[in-house]
């Protein structure tokens, strides 16, 4: 018999919008398998007297639960964030713990501005995400053909595999242009790409999975169809993943594996590694 989950309870605490504080938590927090965490999230802590007010909240957690709540931080303002830190809680400031060896290795002082990381709405780069987002949403299924030059990767792969997931992702986090195109059943017959995709081989990364996962997506969608059959995601499964290796195209199974762990390997087979700050 497995022992009973413990619960305990974190507090999310941001002078912006938590988003960088929450993603960090989530990392952390998964390795703790045998915890189950309740997260609140609160956002734009930008004065002393909402930091109160939150303290007030945090402390009453720990009375209410007989354990002090752990606290992931975000928050720039030192006032602010030691309001917090006098709550009873664990408090774990992430900028905090980074910002002064980076000052020290750099020889110079941070801007401590808040919420630095969302401020990109005029600059290049966040203009590139947008553009890489809509180039996407334009080049999704291979609905639209034209343009496909401008791709940095074309992911390929049977129908419901995750391509579309996978290139909102690359496009929305690292603004890689993302098109992804679908293996067909004609595909297989012919025994080769579509003709579209033959200009741009290097480009291509195919994504796979284990016909059993697909036969459950696809029953989502269209249930008890052939579509959705085991027999029919075999043949596809199958076929696509013997064009692939025929091709030389490098692929994985996403069965298993996050659209983050997807990503990254994408970037890093297609040469794309990068991230812009």
């Amino acid at each position: 018999m497995s022992a009973p989950l413990i619960e305990r309870t974190v507090f999310v605490v941001s002078d912006s919008t938590g988003i960088t504080a929450e993603t960090f938590s989530n990392s952390v927090l998964s390795q703790f398998e045998q915890v189950k965490f309740e997260a609140i999230r609160i956002p734009f802590l930008d004065t002393l007297e909402k930091a109160a007010a939150a303290a007030v909240r945090i402390n009453r957690c720990a009375d209410e639960q007989g354990a002090p709540p752990l606290v992931f931080s975000t928050l720039v303002n030192q006032d602010i964030a030691h309001e917090i830190r006098s709550a009873n809680c664990t408090f774990l400031d992430l900028f905090g713990t980074f910002v002064q060896h980076i000052e020290t290795a750099l020889g110079m002082k941070s801007s401590h501005s808040v919420g630095r990381s969302h401020m990109g709405g005029l600059t290049k780069q966040y203009h590139d995400r947008i553009e890489a987002i809509n180039f996407s949403l334009a080049h999704d299924d291979g609905q639209f053909i034209h343009g496909l030059e401008e791709a940095d990767v074309i992911l390929v792969g049977v129908s419901r595999c995750g391509k579309t997931p996978t290139s909102l992702y690359l496009a929305m986090q690292y603004a890689v242009k993302a098109a992804n195109f679908p293996l067909i059943p004609e595909d297989f017959d012919r025994g080769s790409l579509p003709a579209t995709l033959l200009p741009f081989r290097k480009k291509l990364f195919g994504l796979s999975i284990l016909p059993s996962r697909l036969a459950e997506v696809r029953n989502e969608r269209r249930p008890n169809s052939q579509y959705a059959s085991i027999k029919q995601c075999r043949h596809e499964v199958a076929e696509a993943e013997r064009l692939m290796r025929m091709e030389n195209i490098p692929w994985l199974s996403t069965t298993t594996k996050s659209i983050e762990e997807i990503s990254s390997k994408v970037l890093a087979e297609i040469g794309l590694n990068r991230r812009m700050y």
